[in-house]
């Protein structure tokens, strides 16, 4: 923190670090309640996750107009602060995301609780929200301490995400005998696509947090290139591949 003899300033931007910690908190309390009614026999934890979303879009806005009030009276002028309100930008965003995505959960829970279901399924659910809710924790640890090396390591809890995520499928196809099961999977499979989302905007996160202590941004993973983080998903080269080594 820089002694620049602007304690106004210091002071507003503080509170609205605290106000994006505690979004985060309320954030993670949406999607871990979303998860937990997957599995319970409760249909109300579905209706408290939708009705909750108000705080979420309440923090929302207010950190939006800090930021907007920060920008224009305070005039910020040192490159580390404004590299903060960035950053806050885009986390605030992120975060705003996350509580959609628990919406998202909580509906389509709804809307399948009478449905049969999977035992297997509803784990790989809650493994994947309990990394996505870890990583989520993370990132906004490693943001409170201008952890750069803490954010990177969120990629390596993601790889485990995508790979529960991936595994959705053949979990609907087996269930294809059983109609009443399959739409119960074929929700589930949506599901599985909102928590791997989660994911990503930690990722997402801890690349602002990254950006925040360096100064340059860096995006962690490649999505329009996921071959560099997933050599298997490399297509295959030989006879008939169209692929040509020579002119």
């Amino acid at each position: 923190m820089h002694d620049d003899g602007r304690p106004l300033f210091r002071q507003l931007l503080a509170a609205l670090e605290d106000d994006v910690q505690a979004m985060a908190v309320a954030a993670q309390r949406q999607f871990e309640l979303s998860i937990v009614g997957l599995s319970g026999g409760d249909p109300e934890v579905y209706r408290r996750v939708i009705a909750g979303d108000d705080e979420i879009d309440d923090y929302y806005l207010r950190v939006e107009r800090q930021i907007v009030a920060l920008y224009a009276l305070q005039s910020p002028v040192w490159a580390s602060d404004l590299r903060l309100l960035t950053a806050l930008v885009h986390v605030n965003g992120h975060l705003e995301r996350v509580g959609d995505m628990a919406v998202n959960i909580a509906k389509i829970g709804e809307s399948a609780h009478s449905l049969p279901r999977s035992s297997s399924v509803l784990e790989r659910l809650e493994e994947m929200g309990g990394i996505a809710l870890r990583m989520l924790e993370a990132a906004m640890i490693a943001l409170a301490r201008r952890d750069a090396e803490l954010s990177r390591r969120l990629t390596i809890m993601d790889e485990r995400v995508d790979l529960l995520n991936r595994g959705m499928l053949p979990e609907v196809l087996d269930a294809a005998g059983d109609r009443g099961l399959l739409a119960w999977c074929v929700d589930m499979h949506l599901v599985s696509r909102q928590v791997e989302r989660v994911g990503d905007h930690a990722v997402d996160i801890g690349e602002q947090v990254a950006y925040l202590v360096t100064g340059e941004f860096e995006e962690f993973t490649d999505a329009s290139h996921p071959e560099v983080e997933h050599p298997d998903l490399r297509p295959a080269q030989g006879p008939g591949s169209g692929v040509s080594g020579g002119g």
